[in-house]
């Protein structure tokens, strides 16, 4: 396959971006484009200037297919998995700019992100138990976590797809625009993004996981919280607001 074709990562600046880039085979992931992804992630987070990622795809129909369906049945291994998983735990904002459509192992993909930013006219489908997949652990997790056990029951058990309202309505998409629209909101979450205090912005996001996932350590983020009580950063954003 093209180098061309691969998932690319772009750096300008706070704002980090991959981008999937088969448009033509709806930005499917190839097994080739788990350790690319995987390097881009750990190239992100190694720059000191990044502090938010946005993965996208190119084109307007379709964000991802997901892993391609050959690689399903004789690739499939852990790998695309872990890749998720990796994804998940960044310490990284994640922002997910869903260009079009988003069917199979992308929509767990979208929800191993912060957050998903939709456009109209779009929809996502579940396709697993139709092709007769058990999900893996992870992304039942996150599907009930994320989305609720009526919701994850509904995409998973009768694989209908849902338009772009409902994906909203479920909490699948964080904000849902017109295309046209896309790229202004992606820039207004991540100015919002930078303008957070870093160091808080990753302990925020790790404990906000961890609830989410019922693995409550209030130890942990009581000493967090203390931690920044006596932060010169909060003082001197505090002053700074209260000389405006």
């Amino acid at each position: 396959m093209s180098d061309q074709s691969t998932p690319a990562l772009s750096i300008a600046g706070p704002r980090a971006t991959i981008t999937l880039r088969r448009p033509a085979e709806h930005n499917r992931i190839d097994p080739g484009d788990l350790g690319i992804l995987l390097g881009h992630f750990a190239d992100a987070v190694a720059d000191p200037a990044v502090r938010v990622l946005v993965i996208t795809g190119l084109g307007d129909r379709t964000f991802s297919s997901g892993y391609t369906l050959e690689a399903i049945r004789d690739h499939l291994g852990d790998g695309f998995e872990r890749m998720l998983d990796t994804l998940e735990a960044l310490p990284l904002p994640v922002i997910c700019a869903l260009n079009g459509s988003v069917y199979g192992g992308a929509t767990d993909l979208a929800l191993c992100c912060d957050f998903r930013l939709g456009v109209k006219g779009s929809r996502m489908l579940m396709p697993a138990a139709k092709i007769g997949l058990h999900y893996y652990p992870g992304g039942i997790r996150r599907y009930v976590t994320r989305l609720g056990l009526s919701a994850a029951k509904k995409l998973f058990l009768t694989g209908l797809p849902i338009d772009a309202e409902e994906m909203l309505r479920i909490g699948f998409l964080t904000e849902l625009v017109e295309a046209q629209a896309l790229d202004a909101e992606v820039t207004r979450y991540v100015d919002a993004v930078i303008a957070g205090e870093a160091g808080v912005l990753v302990s925020m996001k790790r404990f906000l996981d961890q609830t989410a996932d019922g693995n409550l350590d209030l130890v942990a983020q009581r000493i967090a919280y203390e931690k920044s009580l006596g932060s010169e950063e909060l003082t001197k954003r505090i002053d700074g607001l209260r000389k405006t």
